[in-house]
């Protein structure tokens, strides 16, 4: 077996044909207070960071468990300048422009 998990095929028709009424409308403010000031991150992930190249407009997305692996990557896009990127841990989301940093990038350890 190779170990990769099993594929489920994807709905997605059986949504876009329904009509609109079965679906409930949401609040603006319910979905922010829902979804977006409320979010967790599973207590064994250190940090999710979800990188837009800034020419492709592809996105990439990594997942880190160890905050040190977390910090390599974000040094690396730092030092390229190709990515734009969100940092999102338990207590925190940062974006991070690569223009918008005007520092010179420092040997000290920094937390994410």
């Amino acid at each position: 077996m190779s170990g990769k998990s099993p594929y489920f095929p994807n709905k997605w028709k059986k949504f876009k044909d329904a009509p609109p009424e079965m679906f409930m409308r949401h609040m603006f403010i319910e979905v922010m207070d829902g979804l977006v000031h409320h979010w967790e991150v599973r207590p064994d992930v250190a940090c999710i960071i979800r990188a837009t190249h800034l020419e492709t407009k592809k996105v990439k997305e990594h997942v880190y468990k160890r905050q040190h692996a977390a910090e390599n990557k974000v040094l690396h896009y730092f030092t390229a300048r190709t990515h734009e990127f969100i940092i999102c841990t338990n207590d925190s989301l940062h974006y991070i422009h690569p223009y918008d940093f005007d520092g010179g990038l420092v040997d000290e350890p920094f937390d994410i």
